[in-house]
């Protein structure tokens, strides 16, 4: 979930000692029950009449950064250097943003300059440095918990420290250790309310999501009146409903919008920057029917933030199927927004939309950043293989092809084998029109040879794509595309051949696959009517190759073969007669 990290980080915020003014305390005390719309109005207040206090600028930095304003916090963090130098904490602001940016070295370099040398009171910084390696897009939680072990030895009674290096082994899958931090923090201060919660969700990265919202809904029910909890409620039910059986998904994601909902009443936050994020929780959730009510009321505010073009786009694509519009409003996006702020899915719609709107090089370009930029809770070759079935079902046979081809490419993709099936069968369908000659029409040997020449990539484009779906192994895609695929990639083999144009020089790159067709028919248990055909053509086609090649014996008994199965048939009975 897009920054919900970060909100974690300052839970315990009012916990830190501080020689600020009283409101620097009511500000923190605002962001750690996420009430951060007031606590920017406070935190704004603060740098126009404090302009000397550096903390102040850190804070409204990090509000920033929450509301997914790279560039604002990086103009705030730079503010507060230029307005109190001496005030190390920005420059850690600064290293988060590069962080966030991307650019590793950069923000390795400002953390370690704000984070040398430091002393007692000046434990924060450390603290700040791993919450930035934590809540990076790319986090590095071994480098958080160097940093966050030095803090801890200039202030072990700062229950904070303890909480984000839970955090931090929780994101190393050391659960343990996790655990243990946690308790400390507790063992501290426990009335707090961040290390229950981190021990709560503890199980999620193990899917474990029935005990997270058992425990998450025991502390709702302690502490009804804490938002972030129902927060963490809704963003767990997302994560279960990418687990869920297909029928339970929608009614799960509603439990994790109305759960959102209440997060927000709680918090008391109607500001935009609160309404841009649920609508980014809506986008992660699939939650689009909501999306279109809250992206339609973003969009008739002045200058409102660049992403409302993502929710437009989305909804484009995903509720009204108006692919230009949606690849119009995907590209504003991808226009007017810095690259850090670009989530995967951008890239995945943007390029699905490109592709159904006729772009088909920018839309595979999108598609291929897409999937490096996948988190761990998506699956992006799923999405793009349900989205190309069902253009396959529409009849959009090059639009599911060319989205085929992406988990086609994948060896981890779930979809390797029906993806690269698909793709085969829609390659071949396009090799086999070229050199079919249209009936009542003949060709020049110079036409039959262009044909063929264009036929040729995708008639191999499909024998490729075939074979990895005939020789899958997972048991489920072995039954369902092991005898369709054998079948298809020998008629491609055939094509390829050019058997029917240059009989003469056939070289029978067929024979095996139609062999092992034959074997896998008899081999199996299942009664397919399809499987009977598929065995007659491939007594008719060995039977063939074996006339051409003199085998007379080969021939009649395969042709032979051919009538048992289909009686009539009568290219069959014309070579039994030949023969």
């Amino acid at each position: 979930m897009t920054n919900s990290k970060l909100f974690l980080s300052l839970l315990l915020a009012g916990a830190v000692g501080t020689a600020s003014a009283q409101s620097l305390k009511d500000a923190k005390a605002a962001m750690e029950v996420e009430q951060y719309g007031k606590a920017k109005d406070m935190l704004q207040k603060l740098v126009a009449k404090k302009a000397k206090d550096g903390q102040n600028y850190f804070y409204l930095g990090q509000i920033y950064l929450i509301n997914d304003k790279v560039d604002s916090a990086a103009i705030v963090f730079q503010q507060g250097l230029t307005n109190a130098p001496k005030e190390k904490l920005n420059n850690v602001g600064l290293g988060a943003v590069d962080l966030i940016k991307g650019n590793a070295a950069a923000g390795a370099q400002k953390i370690a300059d704000a984070t040398n040398g430091v002393g007692k009171k000046e434990y924060l910084n450390l603290y700040y440095a791993g919450r930035a390696y934590i809540d990076a897009p790319k986090p590095d939680y071994q480098k958080a918990v160097e940093y966050l072990t030095k803090a801890q030895e200039l202030n072990k009674k700062d229950p904070l420290i303890s909480v984000a290096l839970g955090d931090a082994y929780a994101g190393l899958r050391e659960n343990s250790q996790a655990y243990v931090h946690y308790r400390n923090a507790l063992t501290i201060n426990d009335k707090l309310l961040a290390p229950q919660i981190g021990q709560a969700i503890i199980s999620r990265r193990a899917q474990a999501y029935d005990q997270v919202l058992e425990d998450l809904g025991a502390l709702a029910t302690d502490h009804p009146d804490y938002g972030p909890i129902y927060r963490e409620i809704a963003e767990t039910y997302y994560l279960s409903s990418l687990k869920a059986p297909e029928d339970q998904y929608r009614e799960i994601n509603q439990k994790g919008v109305e759960n959102y909902k209440k997060y927000l009443a709680l918090t008391g936050d109607n500001s935009i920057d609160a309404k841009i994020r649920y609508a980014d929780f809506l986008v992660y959730s699939g939650s689009y029917d909501e999306l279109k009510t809250v992206s339609q009321e973003l969009a008739s505010v002045p200058d409102v933030d660049p992403k409302v073009f993502r929710y437009l786009g989305y909804i484009a694509f995903t509720q009204d199927k108006d692919y230009a519009k949606a690849k119009e409003n995907l590209t504003q996006l991808i226009s007017k927004v810095d690259t850090s702020r670009l989530i995967g899915r951008d890239y995945l719609i943007a390029g699905m939309s490109e592709i159904l709107a006729g772009d088909k090089a920018k839309g595979l370009e999108y598609l291929n950043t897409a999937i490096t930029k996948q988190g761990e809770d998506d699956d992006f070759d799923a999405e793009i293989a349900e989205t190309a079935f069902l253009k396959y079902q529409e009849n959009e046979m090059e639009a599911a092809k060319e989205l085929f081809k992406i988990p086609a490419a994948n060896p981890k993709s779930n979809f390797y084998a029906d993806a690269n099936y698909y793709l085969g069968q829609l390659a071949y369908g396009v090799g086999s029109k070229l050199v079919a000659v249209p009936e009542g029409t003949e060709r020049t040997p110079e036409e039959a040879a262009a044909k063929f020449n264009e036929a040729k990539p995708h008639l191999e484009e499909a024998i490729k794509a075939l074979s990895i779906a005939a020789n899958a192994t997972e048991q489920r895609a072995k039954d369902m595309y092991q005898i369709n695929a054998l079948y298809y990639k020998g008629l491609s083999e055939m094509a390829l051949d050019n058997i029917l144009a240059d009989p003469d020089n056939a070289k029978g790159i067929f024979v095996d696959t139609f062999k092992k067709l034959l074997t896998a028919i008899s081999s199996s248990t299942k009664e397919d009517p399809n499987n009977t055909v598929y065995a007659a053509d491939a007594h008719s086609y060995l039977g063939y190759y074996a006339y051409l090649k003199g085998d007379t014996a080969t021939a009649k008994q395969h042709f032979n073969e051919t009538l048992k199965l289909r009686p009539e048939d009568a290219f069959a009975k014309q070579m039994i007669e030949a023969l």
